[in-house]
């Protein structure tokens, strides 16, 4: 298997062994995290395979399979199944040991505006870079429209599971973005981005990780509150 496939598999092992443990029961979740994904990923492969064709970014033929789909590698669809996943059980874990955690929280929405307000403050200066224009862009709207119009009671759970999931994030994105290769499995193009790296990730990475990890719960938590 390639080296990019192999990470993919890591990443769901774990996830999926433990998604039948009775105190998370992640299995029970999976009608609404499913439809969250799909969404999650119609949103994201479209933006994928277009940054390709516009070089914002590509893939190391030595660390892919060289089957491609609108421009993908089938490791790279697989990354939008795989890493909602991954990171919404980390979210589910997080509700069923501490519950007390999905209240609302004045300060959680405070925070919310911190970082809303920031990426808008930022966004000018990078207008002419079209991953962190489009990235800063959708996690604007949709943590603005979270905040102001839907208003849930599980944001400051959310915001837990992000950061913890960023553990992991960083350990598999490191891992694509060159920190342990001669050469990145996924390339980006200086153009594109700020240039910041935290180790070898774009800072953006950071930001596209909290619009793909919170619109898969609000589809999720939107379907089950209905139920």
């Amino acid at each position: 298997m390639s080296l990019y496939a192999w990470l993919m598999l890591a990443s769901l092992t774990g996830p999926l062994a433990l998604s039948f443990d009775q105190k998370v029961a992640f299995y029970k979740h999976w009608k609404g995290l499913f439809i969250g994904i799909a969404i999650n990923a119609l949103l994201f492969i479209s933006w994928d395979s277009w940054f390709v064709k516009q070089g914002v970014w590509g893939f190391n033929p030595d660390y892919v399979w060289a089957t491609r789909w609108a421009r993908l590698p089938i490791e790279e669809w697989s990354f939008f199944v795989v890493v909602p996943y991954a990171s919404v059980f980390i979210y589910a874990c997080s509700n069923a040991y501490f519950p007390s955690l999905k209240k609302s929280s004045t300060s959680i929405k405070y925070w919310n505006w911190v970082v809303i307000v920031a990426l808008l403050f930022a966004l000018p200066f990078f207008v002419d870079r079209l991953y962190t224009l489009v990235n800063f862009v959708l996690a604007i709207l949709l943590l603005s429209y979270l905040t102001f119009v839907v208003k849930p009671v599980w944001m400051r759970s959310f915001w837990i599971a992000y950061f913890i999931h960023l553990i992991p994030f960083i350990l598999i994105n490191g891992i694509l973005t060159g920190a342990v290769t001669s050469s990145p499995v996924v390339w980006y193009s200086g153009h594109e981005i700020i240039g910041i790296r935290f180790i070898t990730i774009p800072i953006e990475d950071f930001v596209y990780a909290l619009t793909g990890l919170l619109l898969p719960i609000y589809i999720m938590e939107k379907i089950q509150a209905k139920a």
